[in-house]
Order: structure tokens, then sequence, then C-alpha cells
């Protein structure tokens, strides 16, 4: 193996909205241990929670969840990996022996971790270290754009949760990143019909540009609401299934309204802790709907990597800014204008 510096440079947060970018050690490899040099790591929506003190972050943080990059050393122990290798790193380690994964449901484990956002560091730094079952390997998809396996896993996560019927109709409220990998991978899982409202603009652009739906509804940013009329005429007997990806807990509540009886309702966007939604239990009762929540995923990064290294899943200009490490003011500011439709920091 290459010699390899003993310090690299990287994002540090001390406490929410105090981040500077310094010099600290290269990662310490524990046991089954891989350490990669960053190629790429995607700036998300959650990035920027995380700098608000939102979501679960922990501090002091390396932050940086989702992280591509070249193998260039590993523990004694790690096996199947060569120094060269290009890999996508899955940001979550989970205890094992907790109340929820003896269940089998490791998602809720009660000693979740996450790199990049609580207990241990993530990808935006020079080098980062993942133990070696959640690193897989990459053949043809670019660095930047493999930035979005990541947050795409988290969309097949949602779908095995949605296990849409053959011949399904769905609306997907929303056109960001995660939406769209979300709206790909139902048409290719049995929903025949996919409506994406959005509002009108870049993203919806986008969204027509990749096929990712069968009908496009653009909203009024002023006025949406003839958008919302004219779409219960369309489809008097609702969708099978709605996902609100928006992350607008007022879109949330009014969602259900579009609902087929026997339905299900997902809540796929990421929420301030603050929100409050409020559905007429009758309603719910009533019609059987189901409401189903969606966070992060699990074992999702093999299928999800299959589809997108593959081009079935199609990534092209979905991420549309990249900045450079000591750019992060302005990758942050580029997802709160909501200027960049998905950004990266690039390395090298």
């Amino acid at each position: 193996m290459a010699s390899l510096p003993k310090t690299m440079k990287a994002l540090r947060y001390e406490k929410p909205e105090v981040w500077g970018i310094v010099e600290v050690p290269l990662p310490k490899l524990r046991a089954g241990d891989v350490l990669i040099k960053v190629k790429a790591c995607g700036v998300c929506g959650t990035d920027l929670h995380i700098h608000e003190g939102e979501f679960i972050a922990e501090f002091p943080l390396i932050p940086g969840h989702e992280t591509i990059g070249e193998v260039v050393a590993f523990a004694d122990d790690v096996k199947g990996f060569e120094v060269g290798d290009r890999v996508a790193a899955d940001n979550s380690e989970l205890c094992g022996h907790c109340f929820y994964c003896r269940r089998g449901q490791e998602l809720l484990c009660e000693d979740f971790k996450a790199h990049g956002v609580l207990g241990l560091d993530g990808g935006f730094a020079e080098y980062a270290a993942y133990t070696q079952g959640r690193l897989f390997k990459l053949k043809n998809i670019s660095d930047v754009d493999a930035t979005l396996i990541e947050p795409a896993s988290c969309a097949m996560h949602g779908l095995e949760k949605i296990a849409p019927k053959a011949g399904s109709h769905a609306l997907l409220i929303g056109a960001g990143p995660t939406g769209l990998m979300m709206a790909q991978f139902l048409r290719h899982s049995g929903v025949s019909q996919l409506t994406i409202a959005a509002p009108e603009g870049s993203k919806m652009e986008l969204a027509k540009s990749l096929d990712a739906a069968d009908f496009y509804v653009p909203l009024s940013r002023s006025n949406p609401a003839p958008q919302w009329e004219q779409i219960k005429k369309d489809n008097p007997y609702g969708f099978d299934i709605v996902v609100e990806a928006s992350g607008s807990s007022k879109v949330l509540e009014d969602a259900i309204n579009y609902v087929r009886r026997g339905g299900k309702l997902v809540c796929y966007g990421v929420y301030p802790n603050s929100a409050r939604v409020s559905w007429p239990p009758s309603k719910i009762f009533g019609d059987e709907i189901t409401i189903i929540g969606s966070f992060s995923e699990t074992y999702m990064f093999p299928a999800t990597v299959d589809y997108l290294d593959s081009g079935k899943v199609k990534t092209k200009g979905i991420v549309n800014k990249t900045f450079k490490l000591e750019q992060w003011g302005e990758a942050l500011e580029s997802i709160r204008n909501k200027s960049a439709i998905k950004a990266a920091i690039v390395f090298d």
C-alpha cells in the first residue's frame, strides 16, 4: 500500500452552525475497516438540517453521509477489496444485539450510528473509514452521480415498505433528488401509472428529461389550488399510493385527500421536529388507509447499486452543482436557496 499522509483536511462542526475547515489525523482503522480516499460526497437537505441543529446529529462531527471513494488501505482481516477499488459507502452501522436488532428490525436499532450524522465521522474529508460490510464496488457510474446511491437506497427502502401491487396508480408529490429516484423505482415495481406533482421550474423539467413519470403536474408557486383540483377531476377515485416527498407538513396534511379507499399514504419527506398534521381518524378507519413512514435504509445498497450502475435508473442532471471542500458555505447556501437540485463536494 502506498504511503499515506498523517493528517487530512476535513469539514468539522463543533456545534450547530459553527464549522471550519480543519486539519485532523487520518481515521484510525478498526478491525474490518477500509480506508478510502474520498472522491465525492453529496450535499442534501439533511445536511442543512444538521447545520441548523435539527435531525438526530451529535456534535462535534465531520458530516457527509453520501460518500464515494477509492480504497487506499484496509485492516489485516479485510477480504474482497483491493487498493484502487471504487466504492460507495453505506453510512449506517448497527449494534446487532438490541431489542430491535434481535427482531430483525435493524433500522430501528437503539444504538444506530450513521457516518456523517450520528456518532461517526463522514465523508466531508479527504479520507474516511468504513467497515467492509458497508462498502459496495462500482463499475460504470461517475463519482459525482454515484453520490445519489445513498439517497436512492433510502428510496429503495421506501419502495420495499410500500410494496406496490401490479397495476397500481401512484401520486408522487415533490421532484427533489430522492423523489426522482423513488419515481423511477415505483415504475420499475408494479406502478402502471405515475403522476408527479411539484412546483413548476427546473426540477419538473428534469423529471421530464428523466422520463420519471407518466403524467406531470407543474404546480403554480403562487396559487396551486387549481392544479390540485384538476388532479382530483382527472383521478376521481384517487390513487393507490400517495408519496409525500416535499417535506411540507401542510402538503402532507392535505395529501390524505388524494388517497384512494384502501390506499397508502407515505410520509417520505424530512419534516421539522416541530411539524404537526391533523387527520380525521374516521377517514383513516372508514377508508382503510394505511399510513407509512419511511426513514433511511438498511441492506438496500446492493439493489440500488445494480439499478444506478447499470443505468436502469437515470441520474443525468440531478447533481447540477459541485463545490470544493473550502466552498462549504456556498454549497450549503445552494441547498438553502434551492439553486441546486443536488450538490456534491468533490476532491481532486
